[in-house]
């Protein structure tokens, strides 16, 4: 299944729901003054899983490719954690250093 999540570098909140053990592409877009950024070839795109926001654990840690901009979500990232709510954030780290929590929300595991 294939998704499309966008954001203004403001931070939104975006709840994902997936089958435990499915496929998850998600195709972020990064807007800069309401016009597509692209990401240059220093900057870095993550997506991070947790328990909770405080927790120091993270369960799923994917780098999002800059030519692709696209989250994959493999069924073995998920397969063994228990069913539930997580959160996750995505966030971009500038080739200056400078970083940007862009998009978080919960992250719902189903049967």
């Amino acid at each position: 299944m294939s998704y499309s999540i966008g954001s203004n570098l403001k931070m939104k909140k975006i709840p994902i729901s997936l089958t435990r053990g499915d496929t998850l592409k998600l195709q972020i877009e990064i807007l800069v003054n309401n016009e597509v950024y692209i990401p240059e070839e220093e900057d870095i795109v993550r997506f991070a899983m947790k328990q909770s926001y405080s927790s120091s654990k993270v369960l799923i840690k994917k780098i999002i490719p800059n030519d692709t901009l696209i989250l994959y979500i493999e069924p073995k990232d998920t397969k063994k954690l228990p069913f539930g709510t997580y959160v996750y954030d995505i966030e971009i780290t500038f080739a200056n250093g400078d970083v940007d929590t862009f998009i978080k929300g919960s992250f719902k595991l189903e049967e």
